[in-house]
């Protein structure tokens, strides 16, 4: 109900902000906002058409790892931790090892990999709900912490800043871990108070200070490296990790005796299904965001803020950063674009630039997430989910600035 209500207001106030500058002689907005929304709609198809491909792989080579039994073991791994965030999902159900490869590809920075893989684990998830038309408890810690924007290795950014002509490319790599850390916080805090999860069990927080040591430890060994260095190894690590789980899927499976290639045949008709199922609610969700933003409603949030900002006495230094901020929940490619934008104008070095690099690695596509997570599984209801992800990337945001400061300021 709230991305209906929201989505309404994109156009509701998409053509208020027009007339307005019609009124004062702007003749051309609305010619704007109608190819807009015409070339948003094209894309959004064409995203959709896209992934047909990365689906069909995805859910071929997961097809491969459930029925060969890597699936199984990855869910018994992350069992009792998963099973306390995931109370509804049986223990050492398929759905549990779809849910860490999705978060994993996420972490390394593998976004083309992590889409068809959360893709896939939603509706291994939908077929655990009860309620087909209403979001389960499940799904929504699931889409909230994707949300939250789960990167360890920030590797695109990181090369736009090298394109840049950046000193450091590789500077704000532990701004981003840090700022990152605490969205995915305030995900879990949040959903944990809408569906009473007790996040001081021992068994969970085990887990989290495992990880904390994980990251601690990757921290600390990066931090001894060169920038270049840096960049190389992330980027081969993320690749070399995320090929050696396909292999892996491949050999247990070849192991069991089982017919591999007809495994995956299997699975790949599943990807084109869900493919084509989400270009409706892709489509609406990227169009909505374009009319909005042809308006130059974008704009005038960005100068409105700007102003309360410097009315308030605070540093306006991070100002020409938030248009980044507000796009990013929007749009990702558009995010990156404003981010680009700003370190081609300012210069890669420059703090605001900085900034924006900060919030384009802590925050996520919120409202393409949903759109397109919840519509692959055909969900209407998505409860709680939605506030839940935009506080935590609101969390992220403010950690980011916050941050940026610490380090840059």
């Amino acid at each position: 109900m709230a991305l209906n209500y929201i989505w309404v207001s994109f156009f509701l106030i998409t053509f208020l902000v027009a007339v307005i500058k019609l009124m004062g002689g702007d003749t051309e907005v609305f010619q704007n906002i109608v190819n807009a929304l015409f070339e948003s709609a094209a894309n959004g198809a064409t995203i959709s058409l896209g992934l047909i491909g990365m689906m069909t792989f995805a859910l071929g080579i997961m097809k491969i790892g459930e029925k060969g039994g890597m699936i199984n073991i990855f869910a018994k791994a992350v069992g009792p931790f998963f099973n306390r965030l995931f109370p509804e999902i049986p223990k050492n159900h398929p759905a549990l090892g779809s849910v860490l490869m999705n978060f994993s590809a996420n972490a390394l920075g593998l976004d083309n990999a992590a889409t068809p893989l959360g893709l896939k684990a939603m509706k291994e998830l939908q077929e655990l709900n009860p309620q087909k038309d209403t979001a389960s408890n499940a799904q929504i810690i699931f889409i909230v912490l994707n949300a939250s924007s789960l990167t360890l290795l920030p590797i695109s950014i990181m090369a736009y800043r090298q394109e840049a002509g950046a000193a450091q490319p590789s500077d704000i790599f532990l701004p981003i871990l840090i700022a990152t850390f605490f969205s995915t916080l305030a995900a879990l805090i949040m959903v944990a108070i809408y569906q009473k999860i007790n996040l001081f069990h021992k068994t969970i927080l085990l887990y989290l200070g495992g990880l904390l040591v994980l990251v601690g430890g990757a921290l600390y060994y990066f931090s001894t490296l060169a920038p270049a260095e840096i960049d190389v190894i992330s980027r081969v690590f993320g690749n070399l990790v995320l090929f050696s789980i396909f292999v892996s899927f491949i050999a247990l499976a070849l192991f069991r005796r089982i017919n591999v290639y007809e495994a995956f045949i299997e699975g790949a008709k599943e990807g084109f299904e869900v493919a084509v199922k989400i270009i409706p609610y892709l489509v609406a969700i990227l169009v909505g965001i374009a009319v909005f933003r042809a308006s130059g409603t974008m704009d005038y949030l960005v100068d409105g803020f700007s102003s309360l900002v410097a009315f308030l006495g605070m540093d306006t230094g991070f100002v020409d950063a938030l248009p980044v901020a507000f796009m990013k929940p929007l749009s990702g490619s558009g995010a990156r674009g404003l981010m680009v934008e700003l370190m081609a104008t300012k210069g890669a070095d420059d703090f605001a630039a900085r900034v924006a690099c900060v919030i384009q690695g802590s925050t996520e596509t919120t409202f393409y997430v949903l759109a397109v997570y919840f519509g692959s599984v055909a969900i209407k209801k998505t409860r709680h989910a939605l506030p839940c992800a935009l506080i935590a990337e609101l969390v992220g945001v403010i950690a980011a600035i916050i941050v940026a400061y610490i380090f840059f300021g």
